[in-house]
């Protein structure tokens, strides 16, 4: 359904970009701000994009983007050619730019990250497993697109939610605390996290414990099983099968890019 020409990632003050119109409607691009806020201009509109928001580019348009002054910002930018042309998915066949406020960003960011470690370390069946993350994720992101706008009131209470388990993910995390923090039901809390973010409680709590191994796998001297146990796995075997899972590959291969000062 896709297939990626090139994926990058952006960081700095200073980035600028521009582009002409091109000839192929069927190429795309596709952005994922990580981090502070950039700038496009495409047909004279003006699209401001912060962490968690996406812009889906046909590859017709011309463009312009920029960083805003003094503000630092990270952003994954991902050019794909779809490789078919009915109507599988609808957000492959926009005409226009479409800017999305994503509330699985946090199940998309770890998507779009295995994607970019598969384009770049180039493992066996890397173009294969790469094409099928990037589906996997514009299918997600065209179910936000059908959702349309979370209620304010709505991501207010994700957000406390998605804190509390930040908080408290090395510990076991139920419906009925995170009932307590947005002072819901537990049931309307685990549904209304589900609902928004793509993720049981369950699902985001490993989410943060991955993310908290991996750098704790490149950035200190712990033992894989010390890891594991620090952030919440007494079973280590279990915790290689969650890493596995959530990041395609094992916490072993992390401990290759272990600084040797650390």
């Amino acid at each position: 359904m896709i297939t990626i020409l090139d994926i990058r990632q952006d960081h700095g003050v200073d980035w600028y970009e521009k582009a002409g119109p091109g000839s192929d409607n069927n190429n795309l691009m596709f952005v994922l701000v990580t981090f502070g806020k950039c700038v496009y201009w495409v047909n004279d509109r003006k699209f401001i994009l912060g962490k968690g928001e996406v812009l889906i580019l046909p590859g017709h348009l011309p463009y312009y983007g920029k960083s805003i002054p003094t503000l630092f910002h990270t952003k994954y930018v991902i050019h794909c050619r779809k490789t078919c042309t009915h109507n599988v998915l609808p957000i492959l066949n926009i005409d226009k730019p479409l800017s999305i406020k994503l509330g699985c960003y946090d199940m998309l960011h770890e998507r779009i990250k295995s994607v970019y470690y598969q384009w770049t370390e180039r493992p066996s069946y890397y173009e294969l497993m790469a094409d099928c993350l990037l589906t996997e994720t514009m299918i997600y992101t065209n179910q936000e697109w059908n959702k349309g706008v979370i209620s304010s009131e709505k991501e207010r209470h994700v957000e406390y939610m998605k804190q509390y388990i930040q908080n408290h993910y090395r510990e076991k995390v139920t419906k009925e605390e995170l009932g307590d923090v947005i002072r819901k039901t537990p049931n309307y809390a685990a549904t209304l996290l589900r609902e928004v973010t793509r993720q049981t409680i369950s699902e985001h709590v490993h989410t943060q414990r991955i993310k908290t191994a991996i750098y704790m796998l490149t950035e200190s001297r712990l033992t894989i099983r010390e890891i594991s146990e620090y952030v919440g796995y007494s079973d280590v075997s279990y915790f290689h099968r969650i890493f596995k899972r959530l990041t395609g590959c094992s916490p072993s291969e992390f401990l290759d890019e272990r600084s040797s000062i650390v």
